[in-house]
Formats: C-alpha cells, structure tokens, sequence
C-alpha cells in the first residue's frame, strides 16, 4: 500500500529537519547522566512538559508549594504525565482507546462529558485514518509522525475541551513509542510554549493543508525537537554537577 505520509518526505527542509530532531534527540541519550540515572531526569521532564502544556492550554505553570493543584487545567496535566509510562503499549495498538483515557485524565476537573470525540463523520474518519498511521500506516521518520499527531489533533479538536493537553500528550506518546525519545528525556512543549505565537500560527498553517502550511508545521515540529533536547541536556547537566 501507498505510504500516505511518504510525500512529505519531498517537501523542502523537511528531511533535513527530521534527521537533525533525531540526531539532538539521540545525543541526550548519550549524555552520561541518562545512561544510568535516566528515571531521574524523565521525571523532571515530564513535570516541565505538563507544565508548559498547561500553560499553552491557559493554565498556570507554577506547581503550588503545597503540592496541592487547585487548577483544573494544571492538574489534568499532570495527570496526563503521570499516566503517559503505562499507555505506550495501549498507544502501539489501540491508540483511539489511548486518547480517550487521555482525554478522562486531561479534563476530569472540566468536563462531563469524558473520553468521547464529537459526534462526526469527519472526526472519526480523521481519527481512524490517524490511528492506521500510528499503529504502522506509514515508515515516514518518527519525527515526522509526531508532527503529524500533533498538528492534526490540534487541529481536529476533537474533544469538547483540553484538545491541546491531549494532542502534544498524544505527541509525546508517538515520540516514546517510535524509540525516537524512548525515555521521554525531551521537552518540546518549552519551546512551544516559549514560541507561542509562532506555534499556534505553524498550527493554523496545518490545518490549512496547504503544502506550504504543512512544511511550516512540519519544520516547527523539527525545531521544537530539537530545543526540547537542548533543554533535556541542561537537566542533565544539572542533575550531574548536583
């Protein structure tokens, strides 16, 4: 069968960016804090990326002293962090049920109506179509499927609330099971934070489904990647000289 994701491959600066994602992305597994006190150090990052999640989501980024989240959208976050470790495999094979159980995490504390998309033709067929893609649709280079579940699930929305917590969860998830960061050590969503308005542009072009859109978004993906692995390195650099 035809890869439907292969054309992207010819698009320009899109493989370049994709094999550069990979390269940063696999030095910060070399660096010699995460060949043995990895745990340490994905911990850290998954607390840093639930709270730059939160915060494009319109939620706080600091964690109260107390340790008590009062904020909704906070505290679906972290949930979702907590959980992503024991959805890996659920995401290889059944990544619709994945999204659901991410979607009851992410908006417990806003919504009531839990784990169900909206009731459309075009959210299931779009779904569908991403499920094949992720469960070996495609052999496009992982970098390049992220960017895919991620810009797609933003712009699909398809839940009543928290698509975005949900969507960069759902990206992570492809970035750990694809072995492109099998240990989560990268936190993209600081620089989609950081870079916020050119983030949610980059979406937008996306959706649009332009050719031009889709290499912005693409190519956005690729930079976040790669600053995530920056920042993944200063947690190991700190870990190492603390």
């Amino acid at each position: 069968m035809t890869d439907p994701l292969a054309p992207l491959l010819s698009l320009p600066g899109v493989a370049d960016a994709a094999n550069a994602a990979k390269d940063a992305v696999f030095q910060v597994h070399r660096h010699r804090v995460n060949l043995r006190g990895w745990a340490t150090t994905a911990a850290e990052a998954s607390v840093r990326a639930a709270r730059a999640s939160a915060a494009l989501e319109g939620g706080p980024t600091e964690i109260p002293t107390s340790g008590e989240v009062s904020d909704p959208v906070l505290a679906g976050s972290l949930r979702v962090a907590e959980a992503l470790g024991g959805l890996v495999g659920t995401w290889q094979r059944a990544p619709l049920q994945a999204l659901a159980r991410l979607h009851v995490l992410a908006a417990a504390d806003l919504a009531s109506d839990l784990g169900r998309p909206r009731v459309s033709e075009d959210v299931s067929q779009r779904l569908d179509l991403l499920a094949s893609l992720v469960t070996g649709g495609t052999s496009v280079p992982a970098p390049v499927l992220v960017a895919v579940v991620h810009g797609e699930l933003l712009g699909l929305a398809p839940f009543e609330v928290a698509n975005g917590v949900v969507a960069r969860a759902a990206s992570r998830l492809t970035s750990i099971s694809t072995g492109l960061d099998p240990k989560g050590l990268g936190v993209p969503e600081v620089a989609c934070l950081r870079r916020a308005s050119e983030y949610e542009a980059a979406s937008v072009a996306f959706a649009s489904g332009t050719l031009e859109g889709l290499a912005q978004w693409i190519l956005f993906v690729c930079s976040a990647l790669e600053a995530g692995a920056r920042e993944a390195r200063s947690i190991a650099d700190a870990a190492l000289t603390g």
